[in-house]
Parts: structure tokens; C-alpha cells; sequence
């Protein structure tokens, strides 16, 4: 990777999003973290991020509104969902939706780790 990649987390839970913070930064990754949805569609990073790292359930936008509005704005970033309520239902929407992974918490970093490196391939070829 010459280029960091840019991961934005969206989650409403502090510890969460420091947690896959650390992770991601230990792991030469260039993070920035919102609190909601609206922080991050308010942000300049939001058009330079490479991956969104999202939580499900948040007020106002959920994880899944979040990347059908985006996809409806022509938008190709890679989502990844992270849930405390990895209701099957839920799953298949937001994989219907376009999302490359749906994790339910607590998970391994080992396996959001093997989600990212998906959803960045995935990303790359959407981009050539």
C-alpha cells in the first residue's frame, strides 16, 4: 500500500469508534471518526474516504439509509456494517443495499481486518 487508505467510521458509541480507530491507525491506515451520519455527510472527509466503516443503528440516519443515499448520489464507496443486532433481516438489507461485510459486535479484528482488505479491492476495481 504506497497510499494510506482513507477509513471513515461512523458510530454513536465513543468506545467503539476508538477502538477500530487504534486498530486502523496501528495498521497504517488514515482514520477519521464521526459520532453520526450527519457529522460525517457534513464533513470535507466524506469525499475523500476509501471505505465506511458504519454502525446500523444510529439516530436520526441509520448505517443503511446513510449508503442507499449515497449510492443514490452516484456515490461507489465500499460500505461496511457493524451491528449489536445482527438480525438476519437486517443483513440481507443492508448486503441488498451494497454493503461488502456485515459484522455483528463484538468481532474479531481479524475479521474486520479481512472485510476492509475486501471492501478496498472492491473499491480499487470500482474506480478503474
Amino acid at each position: 500500500m504506497s497510499v494510506a487508505s482513507v477509513i471513515s467510521v461512523l458510530d454513536d458509541d465513543p468506545y467503539v469508534r476508538a477502538a477500530i480507530n487504534n486498530l486502523l491507525e496501528s495498521r497504517g491506515y488514515i482514520v477519521h471518526t464521526f459520532a453520526s451520519a450527519e457529522e460525517f455527510l457534513r464533513s470535507t472527509d466524506s469525499n475523500d474516504t476509501s471505505c465506511v466503516i458504519a454502525d446500523v443503528q444510529m439516530p436520526l440516519i441509520t448505517g443503511i439509509d446513510l449508503l442507499t443515499q449515497m449510492r443514490a448520489q452516484g456515490s461507489a464507496t465500499p460500505f461496511i456494517f457493524i451491528t449489536a443486532f445482527p438480525d438476519e433481516s437486517v443483513r440481507v438489507r443492508a448486503l441488498k443495499a451494497g454493503a461488502t461485510c456485515f459484522l455483528g459486535k463484538p468481532f474479531a479484528a481479524a475479521d474486520l481486518m479481512q472485510c476492509l482488505e475486501r471492501a478496498l479491492v472492491a473499491g480499487d476495481e470500482t474506480m478503474e
